[in-house]
């Protein structure tokens, strides 16, 4: 008598039929996954679904108008919906504009995007063209904008900005009880500081000990002001004291050392 085991006995007709049957199902199955997943993609792509319609713009505006700044985001060509909007074109769009420092955008559902903007904070004119901000950032704002402000006026190579900025702030303590103003600073490529005061006061303090030679001037200055005439120059390039030159009438008297 011959054994069988369960190896040799043949699939029977209904056996291939069902794993057949569920093979077919499977692959039905993810083909309707698939055509799904590529229905809802393209509902998502659609303009027409979950449209951006709303631009909200917040922060505290000062030199700029929400108008500019949606202007400048519908100048990306219009809005896709909301589902594919890349906030970074956005992003990048504002932050072309002048007066942007910071901004922030993100998209609220269903229909809106959200912008909020900082503004540079300026702090002086750099180079009669541009303007500073108070961390010593160059940014190019037209300083026009700004003239009623009365920032002071600070000149310097390219990349000396947060170094003349810091030198103005110092001079601008040191010079504090006596009441003058600085309107200009400038460091030249020889490394030389001068100053212009409010009332036309120019002041040379060279390249070396800039602070000690102000407090000097500061020193002196009770004497010079005591004569009672004007000061058109203080040059204080000297080891010690000082050469004064006095606006005219007066001019003729010529330089003195004091």
């Amino acid at each position: 008598m011959t054994n069988m085991t369960v190896e040799d006995i043949p699939a029977q007709p209904s056996m291939l039929k069902e794993h057949w049957g569920g093979l077919v199902f499977l692959v039905f199955v993810i083909l309707v996954i698939l055509w799904s997943l590529l229905r809802v993609i393209a509902w998502m792509g659609d303009e027409e679904q979950l449209p951006l319609s709303q631009i909200v713009v917040q922060g505290e505006l000062e030199h700029l108008t929400p108008l500019e700044v949606r202007n400048a985001v519908l100048q990306l060509g219009g809005l896709n919906s909301f589902m594919i909007q890349d906030v970074d074109d956005i992003h990048s769009a504002i932050s072309a504009l002048p007066w942007v420092a910071n901004v922030a955008v993100r998209k609220q559902w269903p229909d809106t995007i959200k912008v909020n903007v900082t503004e540079y904070q300026p702090q002086a004119v750099w180079n009669g063209s541009f303007l500073l901000d108070v961390g010593g950032d160059v940014f190019g704002a037209d300083p026009a904008e700004v003239k009623n402000l009365g920032l002071v006026s600070l000149h310097g190579p390219d990349g000396s900005e947060k170094e003349v900025l810091e030198a103005w702030r110092e001079m601008r303590s040191i010079l504090a009880p006596t009441k003058l103003e600085i309107a200009a600073l400038a460091l030249n490529e020889r490394r030389s500081w001068r100053i212009v005061t409010r009332d036309g006061v120019r002041i040379e303090l060279g390249r070396e000990s800039r602070n000690e030679r102000l407090e000097r001037f500061v020193d002196l200055l009770d004497d010079f002001r005591s004569t009672d005439r004007a000061i058109q120059y203080v040059d204080l390039r000297y080891d010690t004291g000082a050469a004064v030159g006095w606006k005219a009438p007066e001019a003729d008297a010529g330089d003195e050392n004091t």
